[in-house]
């Protein structure tokens, strides 16, 4: 991991998915911008009905995108880590299978190759956390070098149909908290 060049701020991809606490990604844009982070929202197709774009684009200085740029458009910044939360079934099971059928999982699909750390927070709830598709999705991943923070301390799966209930306390901090671990920036108190 290069360090970043003078008066540049390292650059979070937070690629977001349609889940309920994709609602309050905001508070992970907080977060982050007090650890000294740029970021950049990517948001599925989907997301896009679970969030507020335009105050996301507000807080981050930056535009929310959901699709590849026009060869007109500017680039994003290149991305230095990135966070998948809330991480969904779905995006988690493509990501692990290679299909990169959404800008957002085109950006998954090279991060390994191009050694970008990448934390994934998933919000499933217990009948999908049972499904072998899932169960080998996250291990192909956490082969790959993604830390998907799954299992006893880090999200644990809800009882279908209570997931509103688990909407406060998702665990946004454990997210950065771990992605400042995988880029040495970890937060020691003083």
């Amino acid at each position: 991991m290069t360090e970043p060049a003078e008066g540049h701020r390292r650059v979070l991809y937070i690629i977001v998915c349609a889940a309920g606490p994709a609602a309050d990604v905001g508070k992970l844009v907080t977060l982050a911008h007090q650890r000294d982070w740029d970021v950049q929202i990517i948001a599925t197709p989907s997301a896009l009905d679970f969030i507020d774009a335009l105050a996301l684009e507000t807080q981050t200085g930056r535009p929310v995108r959901s699709q590849y740029r026009k060869p007109d458009e500017p680039r994003s910044p290149r991305a230095d880590a990135m966070i998948v939360a809330p991480a969904t079934y779905n995006t988690l099971n493509k990501w692990a299978n290679g299909i990169a059928d959404t800008y957002a999982l085109g950006l998954l699909a090279e991060a390994p190759g191009l050694g970008i750390p990448v934390v994934a927070l998933p919000f499933v709830n217990t009948a999908l956390a049972a499904r072998t598709p899932l169960q080998r999705s996250i291990g192909a991943l956490q082969a790959e070098g993604v830390r998907v923070l799954f299992g006893p301390g880090e999200f644990e799966p809800h009882d279908p149909g209570t997931g509103g209930s688990r909407f406060d306390t998702y665990p946004w901090p454990l997210a950065l908290e771990e992605i400042n671990l995988l880029t040495g920036q970890a937060h020691h108190p003083q």
